[in-house]
């Protein structure tokens, strides 16, 4: 099924191929939960896809609104400065897509909360 909306799960990247295997998890567990659009995961560096290969790759199958969540722990350089560069080439490339980007998982208290309550939990 074709949808309309989508979402890209953004990460660091890694040369050990294992690293992926959580975001796919992630990936997976995320489209279960959104059956209305597309879930996709892209990488910065050192893996595939890329970010500008995953959107390209939406805009061609007609996905016209797409949300990419950085899932990054803290809002470093590659979310503060390479980030917004390449989503200012991809909207420069696709002006009719509604191109946003949350931020940084790490810096939303509902996923700090839960990293917290499993620390916490490994002591109790």
């Amino acid at each position: 099924m074709q949808h309309k909306k989508a979402l890209i799960l953004f990460a660091h990247g890694a040369r050990a191929a294992s690293w992926k295997q959580p975001f796919e998890r992630l990936q997976a567990l995320s489209q279960a939960k959104l059956t209305d659009a597309t879930v996709k995961l892209a990488f910065l560096e050192l893996m595939e896809p890329s970010l500008p290969d995953v959107v390209a790759e939406l805009v061609q199958s007609g996905c016209e609104q797409i949300q990419v969540v950085p899932v990054f722990l803290g809002q470093g350089a590659h979310v503060l400065r390479d980030l917004p560069l390449i989503i200012e080439e991809l909207t420069a490339l696709y002006p009719q897509v509604g191109l946003q980007v949350s931020q940084a998982v790490g810096e939303n208290t509902i996923v700090l909360d839960a990293i917290a309550a499993y620390c916490v939990s490994a002591v109790e």
